[in-house]
């Protein structure tokens, strides 16, 4: 097992100072000013929260030499769950002897018996040196699940190494155990997104790949978000609508307390297959969806929105070396696909992309009048937008295996990015820099897109800083957690040397979103509740109150059964055999709960028709043997019998429904019927001269 894919705040030596020995170990606040201040103070605050993300702590082992099964410490609660060091003897058979070793290993939510949780963590499993007040270290990064809830080593240090009185770890046969848990949000148990950080995840749907990340840049950029909401959506058709599917995905983001779904905008996107994903990269994803808002944002008063926001421009020229010739063409851009190949910066990856390229020899340029000369081809850019969308080219077609692959380079991004010198004015003869406004070339970094793994699928989070004010927090799907500027920034620039081979090296940023620092109050400003259109909120509600419906309806429908009711009037006009033919029969359909009584049925059915209860008598018409369909008789003195007995388990249940006609005396109630004397008849009359048969 690697242990180098660990990255810990503290330095990453094997041995440091202690520099407190007795009680719960504290970090050396030398080693801590690296730190930004905000980051300190959110550990502060978190230094007693059970949801914290960091912590450490001690397990002192007495009477260690007499260990012979596994002991456990007392738990340490970090990110709402139990941690616990286990500590054991182990032997191994090495050249025909036994070989005695300790097993050291961090346990995480060891007592649950629920199989859906995960929580990935990073540790550093410490050995007190209590004579010379160092630590011996070693760390473990793992995904702890309910099969694999314990890790660490089987063989941490030799026995003997530990017993021995010289060497300084046993004291009183007493040793000290200290491990410094960094874990991440867990999955699958109840971590409350909303509580710890205002914010709500996307629900993880399968085959989505990095649109959660995307659907959240989106969300946080509010004034994208204002027009969104403003789009008229009222006619829409609410399967097929992607502009109504994204207002619902960002109303459900902004007001509920758990994690939302997205099947109805990959829907109204057609794209709800892993293939529909895989075949699209996310600079194809998200220019479709800005096209079709900006679509649909067309003659309303939201106008011209996506282009303010994201549209730059810059130009492509050619110009001679040697004559007066210059041929210029203006082009606009939505985002900048930046090569990171190679390169140690995005500084240099748009110091790459601006390079000019010379036109010569074979190569020469055709410059009308003037034939062909020598000259040099480049861009400029002329604008960039106050959202900057740069997709770093971490996939690309490689020819020799005809499939796509991963670059894990290191690339680093700054957390403010200046672009001033690429930049140029429209008339720059020689690339003379136009610096009128300084301020509005300076971009803060707002998101970044992280992708762990290789180009055969992997795994997608983001890291947003909402409001741009360097509280960041991590977005994984449907857990939200607080996180620092290092691990949103530092820890996805890529991989590099020792870390060739870990989890680290393969974790990295494949999109960053930059916003222009001179109008980040206008595109980060709050959106409240006056910013949504009521008639959104009122459909979006209906939308909701009608879908609790139908699920209350689904998940109670095991108690009710249906009830087909036909009259007199389905008899009237049938050709052929039986009383009514059972495709066509007007009918009409009651659901009545399987638990109640003959008498409330008949009690429902007299209220929906408007009939006097004692005027009406069911006729249960039942499949013969010979394939016909007879009335049979219901004993009425049997009201409280339930309706499951009654209908004798049939669902539907179809009877035929007797009534005194209102000609008859309105007081005289239904005759009773007396299955000993009387017969129920129908007559059919058959007209031979036009061969049909009435009732």
């Amino acid at each position: 097992m690697d242990q180098e894919d660990m990255d810990q705040t503290e330095p990453d030596s094997t041995v440091d100072q202690v520099t407190n020995s007795g009680g719960r170990g504290r970090e050396d606040p030398g080693r801590m000013m690296a730190e930004s201040e905000v980051i300190a103070q959110e550990q502060k605050v978190e230094e007693d929260d059970e949801a914290r993300s960091e912590a450490t702590f001690r397990f002192k082992v007495e009477n260690f030499s007499s260990i012979k099964d596994s002991v456990l410490s007392e738990p340490c609660i970090i990110r709402n769950l139990p941690w616990k060091i286990m500590i054991m003897q182990r032997q191994t058979q090495t050249q025909d002897r036994n070989t005695k070793s300790v097993g050291y290993f961090l346990q995480c939510n060891g007592e649950s018996e629920s199989s859906a949780w995960s929580c990935h963590a990073n540790a550093d499993l410490r050995l007190i040196n209590q004579r010379e007040g160092t630590k011996f270290s070693r760390k473990i990064g793992h995904m702890f699940y309910s099969k694999e809830n314990d890790w660490g080593f089987s063989h941490y240090m030799g026995w003997n190494d530990v017993q021995d009185p010289e060497k300084g770890y046993i004291k009183d046969d007493c040793v000290i155990f200290e491990v410094k848990v960094n874990a991440d949000a867990p999955h699958g148990v109840s971590w409350d997104s909303k509580k710890h950080t205002g914010y709500v995840g996307l629900k993880n749907q399968g085959a989505t790949c990095y649109m959660n990340s995307l659907l959240q840049v989106l969300y946080f950029t509010n004034m994208l978000r204002k027009a969104v909401y403003k789009m008229p959506t009222e006619s829409d058709d609410s399967q097929k609508s992607v502009a109504l599917a994204l207002q619902r995905v960002f109303h459900e983001l902004q007001f509920l307390d758990k994690p939302v779904g997205t099947k109805k905008l990959t829907k109204s996107f057609g794209w709800e297959t892993l293939d529909s994903f895989m075949q699209h990269d996310v600079q194809e994803f998200l220019r479709v969806l800005l096209d079709k808002l900006e679509s649909k944002m067309k003659q309303t008063c939201v106008e011209g929105t996506i282009p303010r926001l994201f549209e730059g421009k810059m130009i492509s020229y050619i110009r001679c070396k040697n004559v007066d010739y210059k041929s210029t063409r203006t082009e606009s851009f939505y985002d900048i696909q930046l090569n990171i190949k190679g390169k140690k910066s995005i500084d240099e990856s748009f110091a790459d992309y601006i390079q000019t390229e010379t036109l010569d020899g074979d190569n020469k340029y055709d410059a009308g009048n003037y034939g062909l000369q020598d000259a040099e081809k480049g861009i400029l850019f002329d604008t960039f937008p106050p959202v900057l969308h740069l997709h770093l080219m971490r996939f690309q077609y490689d020819p020799v295996t005809d499939c796509s692959v991963k670059f894990n380079d290191r690339c680093e991004f700054p957390e403010i990015l200046d672009l001033s010198s690429y930049i140029q004015s429209k008339d720059a003869e020689g690339g003379e820099r136009d610096s009128t406004s300084p301020d509005s070339s300076k971009y803060l970094l707002h998101a970044v897109l992280v992708h762990s793994g290789d180009n055969h699928g992997g795994h997608y989070v983001v890291f947003i800083n909402p409001q741009g004010d360097g509280k960041w927090c991590k977005f994984d799907d449907d857990v939200v957690s607080r996180c620092t500027k290092k691990e949103a920034i530092d820890h996805n620039f890529g991989g590099e040397g020792e870390e060739l081979m870990t989890a680290r090296h393969c974790t990295n940023a494949y999109m960053l979103v930059y916003i222009q620092q001179s109008r980040q109050g206008e595109i980060l400003g709050p959106v409240t509740q006056a910013d949504i259109p009521e008639a959104i909120s009122e459909r979006l509600q209906e939308e909701k109150r009608i879908e609790a419906i139908r699920r209350k309806e689904k998940n109670e429908a095991h108690l009710y059964m249906s009830v087909k009711v036909l009259l007199e009037d389905a008899f009237y006009g049938h050709q052929g055999n039986d009383l009514f033919d059972v495709e066509t029969a007007p009918s009409f359909e009651f659901k009545i709960k399987k638990s109640a009584t003959l008498r409330e049925f008949l009690n429902t059915v007299a209220e929906d028709m408007r009939w006097p209860v004692e005027r009406l008598r069911p006729w249960p018409l039942s499949h013969r043997t010979n394939q016909t369909l007879r009335p049979s008789l219901v004993e009425l003195e049997d009201g409280d019998r339930s309706m499951t007995e009654v209908a004798e388990n049939c669902n539907p249940w179809t009877v035929f429904l007797e009534l005194l006609t209102p000609e008859v005396e309105a007081t005289r109630p239904l005759p009773t019927f007396d299955k000993d004397q009387d017969v129920m008849l129908f007559f059919k009359y058959y007209c031979p001269r036009t061969g049909k048969i009435h009732y």
